[in-house]
């Protein structure tokens, strides 16, 4: 052989590749735990409430009035998680070439957990070295790290600790492209992400899309939750002169980037406070954001229009702040994470109108950003953000042309499955007979004995199961068919109940629920009267009926009575919970409360200082700290908060 065709044959096989494999992924990791049996009546406490919204825009005081979730309802809670970090294998799915290596996680929402610039070294994400779960999320359960994709509603989504579907696909170039796709129940809308890296491409492609195939027009929200680690010198650059400033203090108030408060808000370590930024890019700017470095080098993310809106969040330097990072990577080394992010409205309070049958799609592209640092750091704003502009503007002007490229593809019937994620697509296909593309297939031998369960309910009946089962979420877009079923029995009434109040009948739901516990006592109607009327009473029955191990309801309904003073009631309760469950830090904590209310402060110090470690407690709320100062006040002795109890975020603290 000649050396013509040696040097042609050296240069096929060094020429890049792009591969896609399935791995597992070793981390230490916490357990979710069980779904909270009982149903979402009231939603959690919502951290994005504006109370300026006549000070506003017409369009944006127009969208945050428009499409808020009552309840995450047919989905449950993630709460059952614990804080014991063990290793654990997790599925993942990773898409490589020579430049860059993706990793995502199929089994929790389809995080793209990591993206490695394989030339220089540098991982572009936070990587978070740890799965801890903890309350941030729409259903609870929330993780921090890497590409998190929310759709839905204000928060972060009802699928972000959930399995999508998952398969190959021949992209538009021949290379193994990666599908994840899923149904986001809360709006019956299909999610698409489609994740393209051409051969020799510096950038990984993320191709999104949502299909409404309802006949209704349905409120729409998406963000892409970038993570990306921080330092003092770390600045993060947008295409702005002007950003909404969003606080604790519930409003939305224009301020100028990046002068704020004496001081550049683009540098995210230099905030005391958890604050989001989000950015009035100009419509004649194409929408990207970078998260640079002292050297200039970092992640830029950008998209095609559609997706315009792009946002800054810190957690703020102060105790609060720095115990929220810690908590979410426990052993914490370095200087944390800030979040860059990219949405289909100007901020995150909005939501917009997607019509029926219709689909929207965008295109993102994600990469190393290399800008010389007296640029990247320079005083002059316009000359940093210019700068960088000019070395994205190759990617930028080619994003329109990969859209399309992408297009070509979309709605191709994968080739290879890859990850199955829930039946919940094929039974509501099942039930409405809509038509959703065929890149996205919801097949009926995805169901599971959980979906199938709904399957008679079509053709008018629901057969009871025992008492002591607890009912599944209740499907309350199926309302029409709970209310037609002949079955007369207590869980047909009980889900009837739940649709009628998620509907906003509440006279209704009440009847229901009284005829389910009618037909056969149940502690499940019982709860959801005791959440509804506030009567204890039904939380005594509902603690009576239900096995002592269901911690959720012991919870509430402890904590539900010494809201109201019945101190007796609640301790009554305590004695029905189930011996291997009362170690649970939610019963824990509770009886920290009882011990400080029935005169025992000294008691719920001992308890105190035992240790409590909430895993499910809440952004925003600080109940340890609260209980621990009250504590001193009764004692009339000065110990300050312990720092593991420390999760303020609304002061210096």
């Amino acid at each position: 052989m000649d050396g013509r065709w040696t040097d042609l044959l050296e240069l096929a096989r060094i020429k890049a590749v792009t591969t896609l494999s399935a791995q597992e992924l070793t981390l230490p990791a916490a357990s979710l735990g069980d779904e909270n049996p009982l149903p979402p009546l009231r939603s959690q406490q919502e951290m994005h409430q504006v109370e300026n919204s006549d000070d506003l825009p017409p369009d944006m005081r127009d969208n945050i009035g428009y499409g808020r979730l009552a309840s995450t309802l047919p989905c449950l809670d993630q709460d059952g998680y614990d804080r014991d970090l063990v290793d654990r294998a997790l599925p993942s799915l990773v898409l490589e070439n020579d430049n860059l290596r993706a990793t995502v996680l199929p089994s929790l929402g389809g995080r793209l957990y990591s993206l490695v610039h394989k030339t220089s070294g540098q991982e572009l994400l936070y990587r978070n070295p740890v799965l801890q779960p903890a309350n941030l999320a729409l259903r609870n359960a929330w993780f921090a790290g890497g590409v998190e994709w929310n759709l839905g509603s204000t928060g972060h989504w009802t699928g972000t600790c959930s399995p999508l579907h998952a398969a190959q696909v021949d992209g538009p170039d021949g290379t193994p492209m990666l599908r994840l796709w899923e149904w986001e129940r809360t709006r019956n809308l299909v999610t698409q992400l489609d994740f393209w890296l051409p051969e020799d491409s510096e950038h990984l492609y993320v191709g999104a899309r949502i299909q409404n195939p309802s006949s209704e027009e349905v409120p729409a929200y998406w963000w892409s939750n970038i993570a990306v680690e921080q330092s003092p010198e770390t600045r993060v650059l947008v295409p702005a002169d002007q950003a909404w400033r969003f606080g604790y203090g519930n409003r939305l108030d224009l301020v100028g980037v990046p002068e704020y408060e004496g001081f550049d808000l683009t540098y995210s370590m230099r905030h005391k406070r958890a604050v989001d930024f989000f950015f009035e890019l100009p419509p004649e700017e194409r929408p990207w954001i970078a998260s640079l470095d002292a050297e200039g080098n970092g992640l830029a993310q950008a998209s095609t229009q559609r997706l315009r809106g792009r946002k800054l969040f810190v957690w703020g330097e102060a105790k609060g702040g720095r115990r929220w990072q810690d908590w979410l990577s426990p052993g914490l080394e370095g200087a944390g994470y800030a979040e860059i992010q990219a949405g289909l409205a100007r901020t995150q309070m909005e939501h917009v109108k997607l019509p029926a049958a219709t689909n929207w799609h965008w295109l993102e592209a994600y990469g190393r950003l290399s800008v010389d640092p007296t640029t990247a750091h320079a005083d002059d704003w316009k000359t940093a953000r210019t700068g960088a502009s000019a070395v994205l503007e190759s990617v930028l002007a080619a994003l329109p042309d990969r859209e399309q490229e992408w297009l070509t593809i979309a709605d191709a019937e994968p080739t290879q499955s890859l990850a199955t994620g829930s039946g919940w697509g094929a039974l509501e296909l099942r039930r409405t007979g809509w038509k959703v593309s065929s890149g996205t297939p919801f097949t009926e031998d995805t169901m599971t004995e959980r979906e199938r369960a709904w399957l008679p309910l079509l053709d008018g009946h629901l057969p009871e199961t025992g008492t002591d089962q607890t009912p599944d979420g209740t499907l309350v877009s199926w309302k029409d068919l709970l209310e037609s079923a002949d079955d007369d029995n207590w869980l047909v009434w009980y889900h009837r109940g739940v649709a009628r109040w998620y509907a906003g009948d509440g006279a209704g739901a009440l009847t229901a629920w009284e005829t389910s516990r009618t037909r056969q006592p149940n502690a499940w109607a019982s709860r959801n009267l005791a959440v509804c009327t506030n009567n204890l009473a039904d939380y005594e029955q509902a603690t009576e009926l239900a096995p002592g191990s269901v911690v959720p309801l012991m919870a509430e309904a402890i904590n539900a009575c010494l809201e109201a003073g019945e101190n007796s009631r609640a301790e009554e309760i305590f004695h029905r919970v189930a011996p291997e469950v009362r170690d649970d830090p939610r019963l824990r904590l509770a009886r920290v409360r009882y011990l400080l209310q029935t005169g025992d402060p000294a008691g719920a110090e001992a308890l105190l200082d035992e240790g409590i470690e909430l895993a499910g407690v809440r952004e925003g709320a600080n109940p340890l700290a609260e209980y621990w100062q009250r504590v001193q006040r009764d004692l009339g002795t000065g110990r300050p908060v312990p720092p593991q109890y420390e999760f303020g975020m609304f002061g210096d603290n």
